[in-house]
């Protein structure tokens, strides 16, 4: 059954937030479940080339990429946690970690500071449209204040119509960052701004 909440019920204010470890790899692996978040993707699209990508969706590969990242004790992403339940991921690491995005017309680099990027959300389908992204991105940019990280940037979408498919919501809505304090910085697509958050901000 669906658990229906309002955005100020206890759930956001009763979230805890750690980064993907070797002790949390099981919660994760239940969160992302057999379709690891969709079709297989593992939050591996913008660490591996398209052939590998595609590769990996098939035999497994993509799973096994994040798990050796994991174990490498890579930065991989923060997790969100409610009730000892993993009900929220997004994927953080520094920009350089993800080349695809450095071929990319809309994350292209805007200059040469040391940012960590935001590339994707998954959120349990049953804790969707009920304010989880938002208190993970608060609790991402506590996160990165205590690891000293200066800058976060994040390439969400502004929907061209009132209602978007969950399918298409896995890079973040902008409305959700704008709400906890990030600016758009550069727009080279109307629907698909770069936005950065300064932890060193007032």
């Amino acid at each position: 059954m669906k658990h229906i909440i309002e955005e100020n019920d206890d759930i956001l204010t009763e979230m805890t937030f750690e980064p993907l470890t070797r002790a949390n790899w099981l919660q994760f692996t239940q969160l992302f479940g057999e379709r690891g978040a969709c079709g297989n993707c593992w939050c591996m699209y913008y660490r591996l080339n398209k052939a590998e990508f595609a590769e990996g969706k098939v035999d497994g590969g993509n799973k096994q990429a994040m798990k050796d990242l994991v174990w490498n004790e890579a930065p991989t992403g923060l997790m969100g946690f409610y009730d000892g339940q993993a009900i929220a991921w997004c994927a953080f690491a520094p920009r350089e970690d993800f080349p695809k995005m450095a071929r990319s017309r809309v994350h292209k680099p805007i200059d040469d500071e040391a940012v960590w990027s935001v590339t994707c959300f998954f959120i349990d389908k049953n804790f969707r449209r009920m304010g989880v992204s938002v208190a993970l991105l608060k609790g991402l940019i506590s996160y990165a204040r205590a690891q000293n990280i200066k800058i976060i940037e994040a390439y969400p979408t502004i929907p061209t119509q009132e209602s978007l498919p969950d399918s298409f919501a896995w890079i973040g809505l902008y409305k959700s960052f704008e709400r906890v304090g990030f600016e758009i910085v550069d727009r080279t697509s109307k629907s698909r701004p770069m936005v950065r958050y300064y932890t060193d901000k007032k």
